[in-house]
Parts: structure tokens; sequence; C-alpha cells
């Protein structure tokens, strides 16, 4: 059996097949969302099988953790980039679990405020812990310096991107 036909199919196996078929930048950006969505599924499934616990839920419990005082669904919908009627949806289940309290917000009625519980506090922290420690071992391989490189490499990507993105803007 090849290597190719042991790989599970993705977009980035198939460009493996043609690889003359594509520019480089785009089996990179391919390589890249590979990487992701290996790392975010199994993220996904860690989180499930250990704390009963949905990725989303676990990222709007992050943003809280480090918000004491509260944040609005507005803001929270903006820091996640997903819909309110996402973000309600989402805060409604965490109220239910006793992970989260929403109140008013004080100066506008109309708004939301939303925080962790002390029972939500300590449960993130837990479910925190464990995945830092997912995420070593998932990129345990690599070294220090090869995580450095990585790092300055992908900041170099990211700011190229953004670069194109303003001057797409400005067309």
């Amino acid at each position: 059996m090849n290597d190719v036909a042991a790989l599970p199919l993705d977009a980035e196996t198939k460009v493996i097949e043609r690889p003359g078929d594509h520019k480089d930048e785009l089996r990179l950006w391919l390589r890249l969302l590979s990487c992701k969505m290996l790392i975010e599924n199994e993220i996904r499934r860690r989180l499930r099988d250990n704390f009963e616990i949905t990725l989303p839920r676990f990222d709007l419990m992050a943003q809280l953790d480090k918000a004491s005082a509260g944040m609005k669904l507005g803001e929270l919908s903006q820091r996640l980039m997903v819909s309110n009627g996402n973000i309600t949806g989402l805060v409604d289940r965490l109220v239910e679990q006793g992970l989260l309290d929403r109140q008013p917000a004080p100066n506008d009625r109309r708004a939301q405020l939303v925080k962790l519980t002390a029972e939500g506090r300590r449960s993130f922290r837990a479910m925190a812990a464990s995945h830092e420690a997912w995420i070593a071992e998932i990129l345990g391989d690599l070294t220090a310096s090869e995580r450095d490189t990585l790092m300055r490499l992908l900041g170099k990507a990211k700011s190229a991107a953004r670069r194109a993105i303003a001057d797409d803007d400005k067309e």
C-alpha cells in the first residue's frame, strides 16, 4: 500500500495526487487547513469525551474567564465571530448547567451581561489545563526550535494575509 492511499482523504491528499496542478501557495494553504482540522477534530472529541462539552461552549467560557466583570452578548458574538443567535443558544445551555450567570447590563437594560459562575470558572480551568496538555501532546514531536520557527513563519504569513486583505479593501 502506498503512502498516499494510507492518508485520510482531504483536500491536501487530493493535491498530492496531482501536485503539478497547484501552486505552492495553494498547497501550503491546504496543509495549514488540514493541520487545523486534524487538531480541532481531536480537541472536539476530547472535550466531548472528557468533559461532555462542545468546543464552542469551551471557547465562550475561555472568553469569559478573561473577563471577570462579564461581557455583553454582542461583544462575545464579535470575539467569537459568530451570530448573536448562536451566542444566545450557547449561553442558554451554559446557564442551564449552572456554569454561567446572565443579568441585564447595568448601563443598558436591553443588553445581557454574562459571566462565569464560581462552578463555571472551576470547571473551565480544569478543562483549560487538559486542553493545554492535549495541545502539547499533539504538537509534542516538534522541537523548541521548530516551534519557534513555525511561530515566526506563521506570524509572517498572518501579516502578509492582513496586508493582502487591507490592499484588497482599498480597491
